[in-house]
């Protein structure tokens, strides 16, 4: 039987932060688990976006627990900031779905701590905003967001900035296949720490997003003028779908009773591109445990931030 936003678990009583909630597979994850009755977080970089988000939200269901706060996480500052504020809160976290993202920016850029924007938006500053909410998060659930791109990505120890030979895809891949390796490697760590907390994965495959536009196919004229003219109205229907069908697998991630710890969810028809939500394979080099674990402890040193 094909999933649904009706499987999901009624969610009252649960509190959820989703980055990267006032767009894409963001937002409509956040809405749906507005609508079963969690205390949704969206925590995102755009102001007016993030406030346009909550208000629709509670426009489609009145009464709807659902905030907005402002979060940079390219910024690992802004990212310490935001967490504090969540534990003095003292709210526990039932889950953290990490789903913002960047992709494939054709010139290199540097962050504010001066790492590659990619790795510091979709990677450095998920597995520091993680870190740093640990205390918050035991007996809660995780979700990191990956791509079928973390097929062709690579961990380049020796140069994870990306200084000496950057790529738009290259970085974009070597992101995604981090945000992978690290919820195994979390999971992995949480068994064997005791901090109590699920650690999944998923994708949305190829989902109709604002992503790929303000990306490789949006950053040029030429590019610009096939993406509107050619490509989003003829190419992209036959190989994608909605953001909300992308929301699924994060959905079932996030919420699944039966869901397994350390497991992986995506599209599972049409080379995961889309199709239902379900577990899906993941390629070998990205349950290779000594390359998760020196990447983790490049984190650590990246962000000046440790787990435990």
């Amino acid at each position: 039987m094909r999933y649904s936003p009706a499987d999901v678990p009624d969610q009252t009583g649960r509190f959820v932060i989703v980055t990267g909630g006032n767009g894409g597979t963001g937002f409509e994850t956040a809405k749906v688990l507005a609508t079963k009755g969690a205390e949704v977080l969206i925590a995102a970089r755009d102001a007016k976006k993030g406030e346009r988000a909550v208000q629709e939200i509670r426009r489609m269901t009145p009464g709807a627990q659902v905030r907005f706060e402002r979060l940079d996480l390219s910024s690992q500052a802004d990212v310490a900031r935001f967490a504090e504020a969540r534990r003095a809160e003292g709210r526990r976290i039932d889950v953290l779905i990490n789903n913002a993202g960047i992709m494939a920016l054709p010139k290199r850029q540097a962050s504010a701590d001066g790492h590659e924007l990619q790795l510091a938006t979709n990677f450095l500053g998920h597995f520091a905003l993680t870190a740093r909410l640990l205390p918050l998060l035991k007996g809660g659930r995780t979700v990191q967001l990956s791509s079928i791109k973390h097929r062709s990505g690579r961990i380049h120890l020796d140069d994870l900035n990306l200084e000496r030979g950057y790529g738009d895809w290259k970085a974009y891949d070597q992101s995604k296949l981090a945000m992978l390796m690290f919820a195994l490697e979390l999971d992995r760590r949480s068994r064997a720490n005791g901090w109590g907390v699920t650690s999944v994965a998923a994708h949305p495959g190829y989902a109709r997003t604002g992503l790929i536009g303000a990306g490789p196919l949006g950053s040029r004229p030429v590019s610009r003028f096939m993406f509107s003219v050619v490509y989003r109205p003829f190419i992209e229907p036959l190989i994608s779908h909605s953001a909300a069908d992308g929301a699924l697998p994060i959905l079932m991630a996030a919420t699944a009773p039966d869901v397994s710890p350390g497991g992986y969810y995506g599209p599972t028809t049409g080379k995961e591109l889309k199709g239902p939500a379900g577990p899906v394979g993941m390629k070998p080099h990205a349950r290779d445990e000594v390359t998760a674990a020196a990447l983790w402890e490049s984190a650590e040193r990246l962000t000046g931030v440790r787990f435990g």
